[in-house]
């Protein structure tokens, strides 16, 4: 007899809450964590202060999500952003609506979301055994019957892999859940970073590292075409640009990079004004303090920061008086207002990747359970899939509402 009717792999989000669904509905449940401590990443995500989930309906959450958003209606049918709020509600969280429809925790720490999880889990009487690596899946005619972790035999006829993607290794996703899979057939879309911040070439971002710009708009140009854009939030680093809207763009950024493209990104540092009414407003400025210098004027248009750096990428002489500014100066001026360029060399790595795109190919597993189209008794949930989505808590959603629908789903299919 096996000693457990589920095995979980992996104490992320996505497999504390298949555990604890699994439990809810009688299962002798087992949590096998190959790190020193359970979901290490959870206490990483925005920046501590775990963005929970968002309050869009399901019909625009989806809108989010990559490559097919659709795979997981489903799933968030059964489980989404209210059930998650309620249950760490019920454990003492008290959350906040931020814009963006964002939810955080009252308290701003991700702590209490885990430790809410992990009071849960505890009064299901899980067990959860960390430092247990998952070495291979035992199957026979493509059925699952076991599997053995630090060289022990699990028998349990139902296992759901958890085991997150490829982003920030140090906190245990580095990987090896596609190993375990990919020897049983699974087919794994190559993961690359998501929600990664890009390297720029030239010394621009550098000299403006440190400076967070808020309502602007940023495009990504591939081989001089606009493909996306976003309006938001940006932050210059010591080696080019992130931010939430620089992060979303990402996406598209790597898979351009991945096939050889030229990529470029454009800033547009006054997005609410057309090339006209922009004009006018600087025609304005100049005039009425035809008197003074050029360089004390660029403090109406540009953070102070920035002021060097135009005045540098114009070739523009800081002290000339503003009636002095001919057309041409004028016109290069409001261009570079709304085109201040970017060409993108390069992607920080996993270590620096929110999420992971890529994965266990979701054309191989059901949408309405989480099972293995290939394996009988195999589950998956969270990131591992081939799943992403956009900043603003549609990530961790897709792990409690795919770690819910799998742990439900393999107590029910009996």
């Amino acid at each position: 007899m096996s000693e457990f009717d589920v095995i979980i792999v992996g104490a992320g989000p996505a497999g504390l809450l298949a555990a604890g669904r699994a439990a809810e509905l009688g299962g002798k449940v087992l949590i096998l964590e190959k790190m020193r401590l359970p979901s290490r990443k959870l206490l990483l995500t925005g920046k501590g202060r775990c963005n929970i989930t968002n309050n869009a309906e399901i019909s625009e959450c989806i809108k989010h999500i990559f490559p097919n958003g659709r795979f997981l209606r489903p799933a968030f049918s059964n489980y989404f952003s209210n059930d998650i709020i309620e249950l760490l509600n019920r454990y003492g969280v008290d959350t906040i609506l931020s814009r963006g429809g964002r939810y955080f925790p009252a308290s701003d720490k991700s702590a209490d979301v885990l430790n809410a999880l992990l009071k849960w889990i505890d009064e299901l009487s899980i067990e959860i055994r960390c430092g247990h690596r998952a070495e291979k899946l035992i199957i026979e005619n493509n059925i699952i019957k076991g599997l053995q972790a630090n060289g022990r035999v699990y028998e349990t006829k139902k296992i759901i892999l958890a085991t997150g993607g490829k982003s920030y290794p140090a906190t245990g996703s580095n990987g090896e859940g596609y190993e375990l899979v990919r020897r049983l057939g699974h087919t794994i879309i190559k993961p690359m970073p998501a929600l990664v911040p890009l390297e720029t070439e030239g010394g621009v971002a550098q000299k403006l590292q440190g400076l967070n710009l808020k309502n602007v708009k940023a495009a990504v140009w591939v081989n001089n075409k606009k493909i996306a854009e976003e309006f938001g939030e940006m932050l210059f680093t010591h080696f080019g640009l992130s931010g939430p809207i620089i992060l979303t763009l990402s996406r598209t950024v790597v898979m351009a990079l991945q096939q050889k493209n030229k990529v470029e990104i454009s800033i547009d540092l006054k997005p609410a004004l057309d090339e006209t009414k922009l004009d006018n407003r600087l025609l304005r400025d100049l005039n009425e303090h035809g008197k003074k210098q050029i360089g004390n004027v660029f403090s109406f248009w540009l953070p102070a920061s920035m002021i060097p750096v135009f005045i540098e990428l114009l070739e523009i002489d800081p002290e000339k008086k503003c009636h002095q500014v001919s057309a041409n100066e004028r016109r290069q001026i409001r261009y570079l207002l709304k085109n201040l360029c970017f060409k993108v060399s390069h992607y920080r790595s996993f270590k620096e990747a929110i999420i992971t795109a890529g994965g266990v190919s979701i054309k191989e597993i059901s949408p309405k359970t989480m099972e293995s189209k290939l394996i009988k008794g195999l589950y998956f949930a969270g990131e591992m899939m081939d799943l992403d989505a956009e900043t603003g808590g549609y990530n961790l959603q897709i792990a409690f509402s795919t770690g819910w629908l799998a742990g439900n789903s393999c107590m029910r299919n009996q």
